[in-house]
Parts: structure tokens; sequence; C-alpha cells
């Protein structure tokens, strides 16, 4: 019994002794990250404030902020380590040591970190332009370091890797798209009026943009009809409504002025032997 009370008052004595010695140092580290934190928070705030009057895109300024938040609190951590007492040099070996492994661990995620940098610098698009790249299409809503998140009119999102992205084919339509309306008439028909018809009902359309200017123009004579070619260009999350809204709109008009929409159709001759 008096052997344990014995091991007690020497594990309480170290445990004062160990409190007395580290504690005053483990609260000033602590207070050291707390100050790093803050301060990383300032920095960051003051970079972004100071990229956004360069007019950088936002995944660069993301980049730029994020950075310069982690260096400060990396460096506010060395002091904190330094004030513990801690061997730095050692430690960094360590760190060197896990990071070679946890590189070759993570391949896949490092290339797509690789990729999200050449994407962020050399700028193939920007968010708010539509592309079409691996297999998938649509408006670009976000560019980190590690994907690409595309938005479809119907409000799915879609999440590509950056390492699926760089070094594909990539069309970027912009800000911008244009339509591709056909419609056809008859053979007998006024082709200028048709043509003025399909101009009016376009300026008419607020989706529909002035400049740049539609195209309006026959596209080729088919076997029953003569196909206009109608290419209007509008704001990328109009082009789904505006579609819809100029076929209609040239139906109509079509009607009221009495152009003939001809359907498909066939001609059959028989000739007697």
């Amino acid at each position: 019994m008096n052997d344990q009370l014995q091991a007690l008052d020497q594990v309480r004595s170290t445990t004062i002794d160990l409190g007395m010695k580290f504690g005053p140092k483990l609260f000033v580290a602590i207070l050291i990250l707390v100050a790093g934190y803050v301060a990383g928070r300032w920095a960051a705030g003051a970079a972004d404030r100071m990229l956004a009057r360069l007019q950088l895109d936002p995944p660069v300024r993301n980049l730029i902020e994020r950075t310069v938040r982690i260096l400060v609190l990396g460096l506010f951590a060395i002091m904190a380590l330094q004030n513990l007492g801690v061997e730095l040099l050692p430690l960094i070996a360590g760190v060197g040591v896990a990071g070679a492994g946890a590189a070759l661990a993570m391949q896949g995620v490092l290339s797509n970190v690789a990729a999200g940098l050449t994407i962020i610098f050399t700028r193939p698009f920007r968010v708010g332009d539509y592309i079409s790249i691996a297999k998938e299409e649509g408006e670009v809503l976000d560019i980190s370091l590690f994907s690409t998140l595309l938005g479809h009119p119907d409000r799915s999102r879609v999440v590509i890797p950056n390492r699926k992205v760089a070094g594909e084919i990539l069309h970027n339509y912009g800000t911008l798209r244009q339509l591709s309306v056909e419609v056809g008439v008859a053979y007998d028909t006024d082709i200028g009026a048709a043509l003025r018809t399909i101009d009016e009902v376009l300026r008419a359309n607020p989706r529909v943009l002035r400049d740049p200017a539609h195209v309006t123009s026959v596209a080729r004579l088919a076997d029953s009809r003569v196909l206009i070619s109608v290419n209007p260009w509008v704001k990328v999350p109009d082009y789904g409504s505006a579609t819809g809204e100029v076929n209609q709109s040239i139906l109509e008009a079509f009607r009221s002025r009495k152009i003939e929409i001809p359907p498909p159709q066939c001609e059959i001759r028989m000739l007697a032997a």
C-alpha cells in the first residue's frame, strides 16, 4: 500500500514539475498560434483587396489569398515550436520523408493540383464561360486547385477533375452562344419577305443581342422547301429559352403573314409501260 502511495506521489510531483516547466511555454505557444491565425486572416484580406485593384480572376485571387494565409500561419507555427524548444532540423527532415511517401500515395491528387495551377495561370477559360470538354459541356461556375465545376441549364452540376481538363481539346464558347435555327418555306415564297419577317422577329426578342448582329440567309435548297438559316447571338444563360422563343415567334409570324411552311413531301410518278 505504501509503495502505491509513493508511486502516486511521484507521478503527481512529476506532473507538477512538468507543468511548471512547460506550462508557461505551452500557453505562450497557444497564444502565438492564435496570433498567427489572426495575422493570417488579416494578411489574406489585405492581399485580396490589393489583388482586387489589379482585376485578377477570382481563382487566382483565391489561390494567392490561401497561400498568404498558410505562409503566415506556418511562420507563427515555427515560432511556437521554437518557444517549446523543439529541434526544427530533425522535424523538417521527418516531414520531408513523410511528404515524399505521401506524394507517391497521392499521385492523382497532386496531378489535379498541377493541372489546376496550369488552368488558373494560363486561363484557357474563366468563370462564366461556356465550355465543352471531356464529353461534358456547361457554364464554368468555379475553378479550384482540384476540380472545375460546370453548371447545366437544368441546374445540375458536373465536377470534372482538373487532370481531365488539362491537355484535352477544349471548346470555349465564351459568354455568348449563337443559336442554330432552320426554317423551311415553299419554293414560291417571296424569300425577301420571309427574311424581313425573321429579322423583325429577332429584333423584337429581348434575349437576342444587337451586337454581334444576327445572321439570316438561305442555307440550302431542299427537296420540297427552301431552308433558311437563322443564327442570332444570345447570352449563355438565355440559350435554351431563346431557342424555343425564336422558333415559336417565327412560326406565329409566318402564319399571320400567310408564309407557308411546307411539310416534308415526296412526289411519285408512275409511268405506263
